[in-house]
């Protein structure tokens, strides 16, 4: 991987990391971005999708693995145009509202410049050539199921999906986030190699971590009918974080220093 690329990925990897925490901290300049009616714990869910974007770009930066890229690549495509589209949209019913067109065009820019990285590094050929465990495919078909069932139901605008209320344009926003995330681990499992597995691990570490201790208070006062749906979300998260946390540091074939 040349300098200029590498330095490029740290870029990505790193600005990705700085929205995530303003969104977290709910920074003013950061919540500004997002131009739709928002609460605390969506600002909280948009800082976990920001943090498992940017520690897999850092991660490609650091190992230069970039046969890597083609599935996140892939993801962020599918969710921006979703996102654009979807933004248009909206737009076009009320053409006062003009920072969602910003947006929109935003995320067609995005998208563009997503689905030509993955055409370019799609056939491009992985430096680590070690099989993905059998434990990583069954949990990645698993994740996958739930995030195509979870995506359509919120773009379809039904309730009941998150463990807080969601407006219905905030559910079809998040529908498009769980759809282009599920080809991310469905990438892994049509060429399933470790190298391409890892990124989506450390994304969805950094996904739980920035998740758990917030849904953890969320007990407290989360709505009766919602309790249910607080409590599968949190399970996943704890499954999802004791998968990434044994293959990528405990598992003898596969944690980190071990040799490819």
């Amino acid at each position: 991987m040349s300098r200029a690329a590498r330095a490029g990925l740290v870029v990505a990897g790193l600005l990705s990391l700085v929205l995530a925490a303003g969104f977290f901290f709910q920074m003013p300049w950061a919540v500004e971005l997002w131009p739709w009616p928002s609460s605390r714990l969506s600002h909280i869910f948009i800082a976990s999708i920001l943090a498992a974007s940017g520690v897999p770009v850092l991660w490609i930066a650091w190992s230069g693995e970039r046969a890597a890229m083609a599935a996140g690549a892939l993801n962020l495509s599918i969710t921006y145009f979703g996102m654009a589209g979807f933004s248009l949209h909206t737009y076009s019913l009320d053409v006062s509202r003009r920072p969602i067109l910003h947006y929109a065009l935003a995320c067609l820019l995005l998208a563009g410049v997503c689905a030509a990285l993955f055409l370019w590094s799609r056939r491009m050929p992985f430096k680590d050539s070690r099989r993905l465990p059998a434990g990583v495919k069954v949990s990645f078909a698993v994740f996958t199921t739930i995030l195509v069932v979870a995506g359509a139901a919120l773009v379809m605008e039904r309730p009941g999906i998150f463990p807080w209320r969601l407006g219905p344009e905030q559910s079809v926003l998040y529908g498009w986030i769980f759809l282009g995330a599920a080809t991310y681990f469905l990438s892994s499992l049509a060429r399933p190699l470790w190298a391409n597995a890892r990124g989506q691990l450390l994304g969805f570490l950094a996904y739980d971590l920035v998740l758990i201790e917030p849904f953890l208070r969320h007990f407290e006062t989360v709505d009766p009918a919602l309790w249910v749906n607080l409590v599968v979300y949190t399970a996943v998260l704890a499954y999802s974080g004791l998968v990434a946390v044994y293959y990528l540091f405990i598992h003898p074939e596969t944690r980190f220093g071990q040799p490819a």
